[in-house]
């Protein structure tokens, strides 16, 4: 090959095969593979000789071929185009099955924002408003965060959660999972006990670091907890437990992680202060997020450092390029200001808990004393507890036949939890779905 013509362009290999047919075979397969469809102009003659370093002649040689085969047509004074004689169509999908995302009717697993809780439009405003900040976007951003998002959040964290900082221990990241990856690189090793064991994407983070996971508290370096948050439907760790635990945690020498991401969501009573704040900030490192606040796309999330472990930050900070857009960071900060956010909190609080509310009301209609009922401190999940002669697993994948999305947790002697959330569904769908999940999960709740 390359004895023949000078050529560089790596389809063209073989020295075996003239080199018009290695181009017309490089054709033909695009044609016939699909890559290129009818109608679609191949390069011109020239282009093509400059693109595999052969001469103009051994081009119009391929491309004559194409055209003996049928492969393309040629247009006067216009070019070569490729034919339909050898297009296929694609072949239809199959109908979708009832494992399909498609065949969801009704989804009671999701955590998915409401359409309701969110401005779209104001949000719209403050992004085509960073958008013309030109001067600035032409940068990347702070590995740290945008310094005046950093302050902004300090304040906002400081009044709303007690939390003790200032803008210099916020580090800004697209989610926690990303904060948790530079977490562990400063941490570099130990053992970590998970309060709630759902945070499997914590526990993998930690343990692909090196971290070693156990199951007692006591035998932890690290303690990862979400008092705002303890369970799976959202109980809330009360203040004097709070204090206990951070008492527990300095005499052993524990750094606890703090999970703060459903402060914001307590329905009965006032948020509890973090633990962060109780500590002083001095032994907590605490995580929060604005995704469930604003919307989940919205990959906005902080983690506030103590004192102590900000050198050891800034020594592996150059490591890590910021994660979070940097416009939407510039967007938040101004929505923050505003006090847009304060009032988004007041809203969306209202909404969830209208919503829960309505979907406990109608477990208890459509279920009766067949079932209880509970309805977290925090969160959107309705927990309904029923005797049943299946297993959570049995039940989840029978809904999931039915076109029903659910989550489910184990109780002893036949008791069986569904975790009902209220965000995924409109409150006047709630019944119509409860009814077919009541079918769904047997006689014993009929």
């Amino acid at each position: 090959m390359r004895n023949q013509e000078n050529s560089t362009f790596s389809p063209l290999i073989s020295a075996d095969i003239p080199l018009y047919m290695q181009v017309y075979t490089y054709y033909k397969d695009l044609i016939t593979d699909g890559k290129l469809p009818p109608n679609t102009k191949l390069p011109s003659v020239r282009r093509c000789a400059e693109t595999f370093s052969v001469s103009r002649t051994t081009a119009e040689a391929a491309y004559f071929q194409l055209c003996a085969d049928g492969y393309v047509l040629a247009k006067p004074k216009s070019g070569y185009y490729v034919t339909d004689l050898y297009f296929h169509k694609p072949q239809k999908k199959a109908a979708p099955t009832k494992d399909d995302t498609d065949a969801v009717r009704y989804d009671f697993a999701s955590l998915s924002a409401d359409r309701d809780s969110f401005d779209f439009g104001l949000w719209r405003r403050y992004l085509k408003s960073a958008l013309r900040q030109d001067e600035r976007l032409l940068s990347y951003g702070a590995v740290q965060g945008e310094s005046d998002l950093r302050e902004a959040v300090a304040q906002y964290i400081s009044k709303k959660r007690n939390v003790v900082c200032t803008a210099e221990n916020i580090v800004i990241g697209a989610g926690v999972q990303s904060l948790l990856h530079i977490l562990c690189a400063m941490l570099k090793t130990g053992s970590i006990c998970f309060q709630d064991k759902s945070f499997i994407e914590g526990q993998a983070i930690f343990r692909d670091h090196g971290f070693r996971i156990v199951e007692n508290k006591a035998d932890a370096q690290l303690l990862y907890v979400s008092p705002s948050h303890m369970n799976r439907w959202g109980d809330v760790m009360p203040a004097n437990a709070r204090v206990a635990l951070l008492k527990d945690a300095a005499a052993r020498g524990t750094l606890l992680i703090e999970d703060d991401y459903d402060n914001e969501f307590g329905y009965f009573e006032k948020p509890t202060p973090a633990l962060q704040g109780l500590d002083g900030g001095h032994n907590v490192v605490y995580l929060g997020t604005f995704s469930k606040l604003l919307l989940p796309s919205i990959r906005l999330s902080f983690m506030v450092l103590p004192d102590r472990l900000l050198q050891r930050y800034r020594g592996i900070a150059p490591q890590y390029n910021q994660t979070a857009s940097k416009a939407e960071q510039i967007a938040l900060c101004q929505f923050i200001r505003d006090g847009h956010l304060a009032s988004q909190i007041r809203k969306v609080r209202r909404l969830y808990a209208q919503k829960a509310f309505l979907l406990e009301q109608a477990v208890q209609t459509v279920f009766g004393d067949a079932v209880q009922t509970h309805l977290g401190d925090t969160g959107f999940v309705v927990k309904v507890t029923l005797q049943s002669d299946k297993t959570p697993a049995e039940i989840q994948a029978r809904a999931k036949s039915a076109g029903i999305l659910l989550r489910t947790a184990d109780g002893q002697n036949g008791t069986v939890f569904l975790l009902l959330s209220c965000s995924g569904l409109h409150a006047e769908e709630f019944h119509a779905a409860l009814c077919e999940l009541r079918a769904v999960c047997g006689p014993e709740t009929a």
